[in-house]
């Protein structure tokens, strides 16, 4: 299940790159439109991610209890609320999309160059929703080939079009960065209709899909509740790291300047690849640890987790060791500046030191949220970052440190969400009212 997760974030991350790559050849006031608008689709985006994860629980557990109707309640559900989030936010924008880019500072050329833009990309998280809720229903029944086949889909036609339309190739008219919301909003849709081809092609009975139910809604109300109970702690993990991640980066730039600034910025962009593998892992433990909870196996979801967080182990380790070995050239060959090779070298050694204990509480927490419990990843993520992370950093900064020592604080918000991933695995209260003839068997393999 892993490894199609794994390439689709690989082939979002690699567009992401070629597609500002392509803007920054509009100028500096396109790229920094493109910036104002992307803070708030992340945010809208963060959101959706948020259901997603509780949609993927609620359904992945219905599946493997084989309640079929209450699994399209938990469809419906999701998508309703995504819509829901989607359209406020887009509705905002299309009336007054001037306001929240001035808010953060965007000038009067930058907005009105912007606002088009702005607009469409917004108009895309519509349909973002819609690909949201499809690809969870999909990840819930242990498919994640179609997902794939709908990100690449969707990332061909977000770059093909970037070229005819911003660029005015094959005789289009040149549009610039109205093009590229133009690129996106088509892309979205193209990938929508990867899922509607799929459907079609699916050779399983109509009866047995999972399709989302308004019918199954009503019988199955609490659903909703419940999806509001998983949903909103998710996206309380997300806003608080959002916000440390933010508190971090003001503490290195005040304290150490553009040069260790600028090595964090290369740094973290260079190795998000890396650390993509423990992402995938949490999207398989999720809906297998869900799944088993449905059929009431609590040995198999604990199986699930820990063989899930091994294979996590071993991959990010050995990335480790390698991003280790490889930290002066690679860094080398992203900047000849000596000032930001002093930081950026560290910086790299630290990244790969991290790397085990972010496949352990990646894939653990990924775990727990599939069993319904987004609280205890929640806790974590505020644990590492405001008691480890944020404190450490502002201590070593304001005592004269190294940057290195603010760099070690970063290892440390990880070894603290990985012990706290595993202590709250270990315990067990994440199935609670499961009863299972299996669970001694789950027993057995943890102490093994």
């Amino acid at each position: 299940m892993a490894w199609p997760v794994i390439a689709s974030l690989l082939v979002i991350n690699a567009i992401e790159l070629v597609d500002i790559a392509m803007l920054s050849r509009l100028g500096r006031d396109s790229v920094a439109a493109v910036g104002y608008s992307a803070q708030y689709v992340h945010l809208v985006v963060t959101s959706l991610q948020a259901v997603a994860i509780a949609s993927v629980a609620l359904m992945a557990r219905a599946v493997g209890g084989g309640d079929l109707r209450r699994a399209r309640a938990a469809f419906a559900a999701g998508g309703g609320f995504s819509v829901c989030i989607a359209s406020l936010v887009a509705g905002f924008v299309w009336l007054a999309p001037s306001v929240p880019l001035r808010l953060l500072g965007a000038t009067p050329q930058v907005t009105a160059l912007a606002i088009p833009y702005f607009r469409l990309v917004m108009t895309g998280t519509l349909l973002v929703a819609l690909d949201s809720s499809i690809e969870s229903a999909y990840r819930a029944r242990k498919n994640t080939r179609v997902p794939l086949i709908a990100v690449l889909a969707t990332g061909c036609t977000k770059l093909g079009l970037n070229l005819v339309l911003v660029f005015g190739l094959l005789g289009f008219p040149r549009l610039g960065l109205k093009g590229a919301g133009i690129a996106t909003l088509a892309a979205h849709g193209v990938g929508l209709a990867i899922y509607w081809v799929a459907r079609r092609v699916d050779s399983e009975p109509r009866e047995e899909r999972l399709s989302p139910s308004w019918t199954a809604l009503k019988a199955h109300r609490n659903t909703l509740g419940e999806m509001a109970r998983v949903a909103f702690p998710a996206l309380g993990e997300r806003l608080v790291m959002n916000v440390a991640l933010l508190a971090y980066f003001a503490i290195l730039s005040k304290s150490y300047g553009g040069a260790a600034i600028a090595a964090y910025a290369i740094g973290v962009r260079l190795l998000a690849f890396s650390w993509i593998p423990g992402l995938g892992f949490s999207v398989a433990a999720a809906t297998l640890v869900g799944q088993a909870l449905g059929a009431r196996d609590v040995g198999l979801a604990r199986q699930s987790g820990w063989r899930s967080v091994r294979l996590a182990l071993i991959v990010m380790a050995l990335l480790g060791v390698v991003v280790a070995f490889l930290r002066g050239p690679l860094a080398r060959g992203f900047t000849a500046d000596t000032a930001i090779l002093e930081d950026l070298v560290p910086f790299l050694l630290t990244l790969a030191m991290a790397q085990p204990f972010m496949g352990v509480h990646f894939t653990l927490s990924g775990a727990l949220r599939g069993a319904g419990d987004t609280m205890t990843p929640f806790l974590g993520a505020a644990l590492g970052n405001w008691l480890i992370r944020v404190p450490l950093a502002y201590y070593f900064a304001t005592h004269g440190a190294s940057v290195v020592w603010v760099w070690s604080a970063l290892v440390g918000d990880h070894i603290a969400r990985s012990i706290w991933s595993v202590v709250a695995f270990r315990a067990g209260r994440w199935a609670r009212g499961v009863s299972s003839e299996t669970d001694q068997q789950g027993t057995t393999e943890l102490a093994r």
